[in-house]
């Protein structure tokens, strides 16, 4: 199973720390700091992260960006590489975005880019939040809590994802400083949004821990946290399983504990349905549906849950499933990833990779689905 890397950077990101110029935004600015001397060190501090990786080529694919956004870096160290969209000659925060959204298209697990605090505005413009990032540091400004605290240290962190340990994923703000305010001696820190970072308390800048983990308590957590999330005029579909009972539960519904229930607006529409009627009651609906594993086993599909059909996950969507269950739970796993058997070869092949696991309140981490 591949780990779907992608890659950005931004090559003109800390141009203007060694001339002074406090910043780097603005071709202006770049210019200027190229004229007077300044040396890039984006692709250089990128390097360093890509190297921890080198132990897992077979295991990686990165998806970058031609020349020195990603693609020369990557392919000198030897990495598999795809080039998903091309800039231009000279960078601008608008090459930034469309890589970005070129990579949420194709589904990456995860985007480590290389910048600034200007750089993580852009990623945050772009990638609306839909999939974890992570970045190393290379610009002037780091107020962001999206950057790891070395170039090693954001390696260390992929390192993690790949081999399968368990990473908690949690939100972080993205900041950045008016450069000109502070050319002139005012810091003003301004933030622009928050964005899913691998909150590794080693690594990260920012981090959120919790403490010792007790079954019943986290499923009392992921119950709420999931009712919380729930959207107006969305169908939910609530798999079988003790974790999905404790949403039901938070809901005061009656559950199907071996079945399958359908709810909207935390409100009963039916229970125990076939896998025709969830077609009948879903199509051209909004829908998402919250499932669990298999304890021991891993199981998301194929095992208890059949009423699921290949038709139904494909209307759904993969960005629309919401899988629940405790670390104790996945620990048990020891390593082995999700498995998917809806008796769909090439639907299993579409679910691998990495899905987000909500393990309790606003906590999550990335796990492997394989099959």
């Amino acid at each position: 199973m591949q780990f779907k890397l992608g890659l950005i950077i931004n090559p003109l990101a800390g141009l203007g720390g060694t001339v002074a110029l406090k910043g780097s935004d603005g071709a202006a600015t770049a210019a200027k700091a190229l004229a007077l001397g300044a040396q890039p060190k984006a692709n250089s501090r990128t390097k360093a992260a890509l190297e921890v990786l080198l132990p897992y080529k077979n295991q990686l694919t990165i998806y970058t960006v031609n020349g020195d956004m990603g693609e020369h870096c990557a392919k000198a160290l030897g990495f598999k590489v795809q080039v998903i969209y091309n800039s231009n000659a000279i960078t601008t925060a608008n090459d930034t975005e469309q890589a970005v959204k070129a990579l949420k298209e194709l589904g990456v697990d995860l985007v480590l880019f290389a910048g600034g605090d200007g750089t993580a505005r852009n990623i945050c413009h772009a990638v609306e939040d839909t999939i974890p990032v992570l970045g190393i540091p290379a610009g002037c400004k780091i107020h962001s809590g999206v950057y790891a605290i070395t170039p090693k240290a954001a390696g260390r962190v992929v390192e993690m994802l790949v081999k399968g340990d368990l990473v908690t994923l949690g939100d972080a703000d993205v900041m950045d400083i008016d450069e000109e305010a502070f050319r002139q001696g005012t810091v003003k820190a301004k933030r622009y949004g928050e964005m899913q970072v691998p909150s590794e308390v080693r690594y990260m800048q920012a981090v959120k821990n919790g403490g010792k983990e007790t079954d019943e308590l986290v499923l009392v957590d992921i119950a709420a946290y999931v009712v919380s999330e729930m959207d107006e005029d969305t169908f939910y579909i609530m798999g079988s399983g003790s974790t999905v009972a404790a949403v039901m539960e938070e809901m005061g519904l009656e559950n199907t504990l071996l079945g399958v229930d359908l709810v909207k607006d935390q409100t009963l529409i039916a229970q125990d349905l076939t896998a025709a009627q969830l077609l009948e009651h879903t199509q051209g609906q909004k829908t998402k549906l919250v499932i669990t594993l298999i304890g021991g086993q891993g199981h998301i599909f194929g095992r208890g849950n059949q009423q699921l059909s290949p038709a139904l996950i494909r209307a759904i969507g993969t960005n629309n499933i919401i899988v629940v269950a405790t670390k104790t739970k996945l620990q048990a796993l020891n390593g082995r990833p999700l498995i998917c058997d809806t008796g769909d070869s090439s639907l299993d092949d579409e679910l691998t990779g990495y899905i987000k696991v909500t393990c309790g309140f606003n906590d999550h981490i990335m796990y492997a689905v394989g099959y």
